[in-house]
């Protein structure tokens, strides 16, 4: 069963815009070694939608390799079609994977029989496959409200968990939880942890958050898991300031933590986001600054 922070890693780009894959294997090596549950790839964190099929299943394959079975792994099928995700999906359980994140393709909007039949095929054509469905908020996703997402899930036993990151998350977790869907394991909240005590506080399973402190999230779940909740939620205000600027700076942000914990120095990034100019990246040097003097980063 999955169970805790499960990031979804980003991809690694050279200067020139190839899939580096020496840093790909750093930054699976720091998320394990940094107390990670699972692995989600690809995922939004990744740029998936920025990702030809050939590199997704040659990610997959190095990550299935690095991880050696050491920890779950989550793969990410989402696509522009219902036949591109099944084709992926067939690809990664050829490589021993199981669960697949995935939400329908955009233009369903929110067409709930279109979503329902969608999933149902995808589960019928990828028999013993487990679903994690992907609630996402407008313009990534559909942003599925509580009933709608029961009635996706409702006779669809492949949907085990959903990750539910529109906002507010909380009261549509509590929806869910209590909508005796008996073969829903669970649900993860996801918007890079910046609800996690909330959602962990409602019954959450855990959260689908980004990489760059993925060992500031593990802790925070520790605490909240053995009952420490003054010290979950201190823990929890210290990664804000970060989390609020990649809410506007994403894998901009990400990739830039990541080079100046030294894991790697890929900034490469190919979804066009607003770049970090000199006074964000030092804005975000201080921020890191006061986490490692806390010593709450390996």
């Amino acid at each position: 069963m999955l169970k805790g922070i499960l990031p979804a890693i980003p991809t690694c780009f050279t200067i020139d815009n190839q899939i580096d894959m020496e840093a790909q294997k750093k930054v699976i090596q720091f998320v394990i070694a940094a107390g990670a549950h699972g692995i989600v790839f690809p995922g939004l964190a990744s740029e998936y939608n920025y990702l030809t099929s050939s590199e997704r299943l040659e990610l997959i394959k190095l990550l299935v390799a690095e991880v050696d079975g050491r920890l779950p792994i989550v793969a990410g099928i989402g696509a522009s079609s219902k036949e591109e995700s099944i084709l992926l999906g067939k690809e990664v359980m050829k490589n021993g994977i199981d669960h697949f994140m995935l939400m329908a393709p955009k233009e369903f909007e929110k067409d709930i029989d279109k979503h329902r039949v969608f999933f149902q095929d995808v589960a019928a054509a990828l028999p013993n496959g487990i679903i994690v469905l992907q609630n996402a908020p407008s313009p990534s996703g559909a942003g599925l409200n509580a009933e709608e997402l029961i009635l996706i899930s409702k006779n669809n036993e492949a949907i085990k968990y959903i990750k539910e990151e529109t906002l507010p998350s909380g009261p549509t977790i509590t929806a869910l939880l209590n909508s005796n869907l008996p073969h829903l394991l669970g649900v993860f909240g996801g918007a890079g942890a910046r609800f996690i005590i909330d959602e962990l506080n409602r019954g959450s399973l855990g959260a689908f958050p980004a990489a760059e402190i993925i060992d500031l999230h593990v802790a925070i779940y520790h605490a909240h898991q053995k009952g420490e909740a003054k010290q979950a939620r201190n823990l929890y205000r210290m990664s804000l300031p970060l989390l609020t600027a990649q809410m506007i700076y994403r894998m901009e942000l990400t990739k830039y933590i990541l080079k100046k914990r030294g894991i790697v120095d890929a900034l490469h990034v190919r979804v066009p986001l607003p770049k970090l100019d000199t006074q964000a990246k030092l804005d975000l040097d201080l921020i890191l600054q006061d986490l490692e003097e806390e010593n709450i980063l390996m």
